[in-house]
């Protein structure tokens, strides 16, 4: 799966968590989910899970401790997918 699929994914399971999606509208890799989205660090998780459900990966703390943007979330993912 190519980062352009899993990117607008990651966008769409975000909507459920961000504040205002109107952020979203103008996402990049480097959107941080915390600071620029408002997500705050137990939604994180929840957004974490989520992933792991669509892609049908498990996702270790250590991992999850290194997503802090939306690259970073595609990054974890495509090595998952491997």
């Amino acid at each position: 799966m190519d980062d352009k699929k899993i990117f607008d994914e990651m966008v769409n399971i975000l909507k459920a968590y961000t504040k205002d999606v109107t952020l979203l509208e103008k996402a990049t890799l480097d959107t941080h989910i915390l600071n620029d989205l408002k997500v705050n660090s137990a939604r994180l998780v929840d957004v974490i899970i989520k992933c792991e459900d669509v892609y049908g990966i498990s996702i270790d703390d250590d991992e999850a401790d290194k997503i802090r943007t939306i690259g970073d979330a595609v990054k974890v993912v495509k090595q998952k997918l491997g």
